[in-house]
C-alpha cells in the first residue's frame, strides 16, 4: 500500500472523529446513580437528566445501580467507553471508599474524569428529645459519663452520616454505638422512638421532624450555619472546635474522555445547575448548588481522598 493511500486513510479516520465529535450527542446518554431510587443523589440526578434532555437534544436515562457504598455503579462507569455517553452521579462515599475498602475494582483518581460538582452536602446532628443535652459540649459530656448507652444510626458504612459520627467520636473521645438501618426514614423512626439517641441526618430528613418537635437539633456539620435553620449552631461553635464534615454530589465521566466532550458536558450541566428552578429545588433541600470547573472538582476529589485516608487510618472501618 502506497504512502498516499495510508495518508488518505488516516485523514478519513480523523475526519470521522471530527464529525462524531461535532455530532455529539447522537443517541441517548446514561447517567449511572450508584444508589437506589429516592434520596438526594437520585433526586438531583433526575433533575439534571431531565433538563439536559432539552439542552442536548437527547434523552438522558437515569440508571440506578446500588450496592457496596456506590462501588457497583461506579465500577460500571469506570469501565465504560470514554465516549461521553455514560456518566456517573457520584455521592459522598466516592472519595472515602479508597480508605474504607481493601480492594476496589477501580482507581478513584485515575479511572474517572471530573466534570463538575453539582451540590455540597451537610449533616444535622439531631438527638431524641429525651436526651438532656442542648449543646454539643453537653452531649459529649453525657456520652462520656455513660459509655455504651448512646447509640447512633447509619444507613451504610462510608455514608456521610457514618463519617460524621466517626469524626465526632475521634475528635471528642465520646464513643457512640453504631446501629445500621436500611434507609434514612428507618433511622429517623428509630431516633424518634428512642431506639437510638443520636443521628447525623440529611437536613431534608431532619428539618420536618425538628419543626414537629419530634427531635432536637444541636449542630450542623459545616463551618457556617444553614440559612434554612439559622438558629442551629455549627457543631464547631456548639462544643467541638474545628469540626467540619462536608460531602458532595458530582458528575464524572470515564477516564480518557476527550477534553472537548468534557467541556461540552460541563457547559451544559452547569447551565442546568444555574437554572432558577433547579437552584430553588436544591436550596429547598438545605443543600448548596455548586457547578465548579473540572479542574476545581478534581482538586477537591484528590484533597478528599487524602483527608479521609488520614482520618480513617488506624480506625476499625476497613471493609473486606
Amino acid at each position: 500500500m502506497s504512502w498516499r493511500l495510508i495518508a488518505a486513510g488516516l485523514l478519513l479516520v480523523a475526519a470521522t472523529h471530527v464529525v462524531a465529535a461535532d455530532d455529539y450527542p447522537n443517541r441517548p446518554l446514561r447517567l449511572v446513580v450508584p444508589t437506589g431510587a429516592g434520596g438526594n443523589t437520585d433526586t438531583f440526578a433526575r433533575i439534571v437528566a431531565d433538563k439536559l434532555k432539552g439542552s442536548l437534544g437527547q434523552q438522558v436515562i437515569v440508571d440506578n445501580r446500588s450496592g457496596a457504598s456506590g462501588i457497583v455503579g461506579s465500577d460500571i462507569v469506570a469501565k465504560a467507553a470514554p465516549d461521553g455517553y455514560t456518566l456517573l452521579m457520584a455521592f459522598p462515599s466516592h472519595p472515602v471508599n479508597p480508605s474504607l475498602y481493601t480492594d476496589l475494582p477501580y482507581d478513584t483518581l485515575k479511572d474517572f474524569a471530573p466534570i463538575t460538582m453539582v451540590t455540597s452536602v451537610t449533616q444535622v446532628l439531631v438527638v431524641n428529645p429525651k436526651v438532656p443535652a442542648t449543646t454539643v459540649r453537653e452531649l459529649i459530656a453525657q456520652i462520656k459519663e455513660k459509655p455504651g448507652l448512646y447509640n447512633h444510626g447509619v444507613v451504610a458504612r462510608g455514608s456521610l452520616g457514618d463519617l460524621s459520627a466517626e469524626v465526632f467520636s475521634a475528635m471528642s473521645g465520646a464513643k457512640l454505638t453504631q446501629i445500621s438501618y436500611k434507609g434514612a426514614p428507618q433511622v429517623m423512626t428509630a431516633l424518634i422512638g428512642g431506639e437510638i439517641q443520636v443521628y447525623f441526618s440529611a437536613p431534608v430528613v431532619a428539618i420536618p421532624q425538628m419543626k414537629a418537635g419530634r427531635v432536637r437539633a444541636i449542630g450542623v456539620s459545616t463551618k457556617k450555619r444553614l440559612a434554612v435553620i439559622p438558629e442551629v449552631p455549627t457543631i464547631a461553635e456548639s462544643g467541638l472546635p474545628g469540626y467540619e464534615v462536608v460531602g458532595w454530589n458530582g458528575i464524572l465521566a470515564p477516564a480518557k474522555t476527550r477534553p472537548a466532550l468534557i467541556d461540552r458536558l460541563h457547559a451544559e450541566i452547569v447551565k442546568v445547575i444555574r437554572m432558577p428552578d433547579v437552584e430553588a429545588a436544591i436550596l429547598a433541600q438545605a443543600i448548596e448548588p455548586i457547578g465548579n470547573t473540572p479542574e476545581q472538582f478534581g482538586r477537591i476529589i484528590r484533597a478528599d481522598v487524602e483527608r479521609w485516608g488520614k482520618i480513617l487510618k488506624g480506625t476499625k472501618t476497613k471493609v473486606n
